[in-house]
């Protein structure tokens, strides 16, 4: 292992994040906070995904 993209690091634990808040919302019974994390969920890996093909443009994967 070369260097930590420290940038995917945050988008791993955001995302594990909403995904621990889908399991509490579930546990609460909570339709409300299950759909604000699906949605945060989905915004978060779009920006990761996003970031990761704009450092493969950039070489720097």
């Amino acid at each position: 292992m070369k260097n930590i993209k420290w940038i995917f690091v945050l988008f791993a634990a955001l995302a594990a994040a909403c995904i621990m808040g889908i399991g509490v919302a579930i546990g609460e019974e909570s339709i409300l906070i299950a759909s604000i994390s699906i949605i945060v969920l989905f915004i978060v890996m779009g920006f990761g995904f996003k970031t990761k093909k704009k450092y493969r443009e950039e070489g720097k994967l």
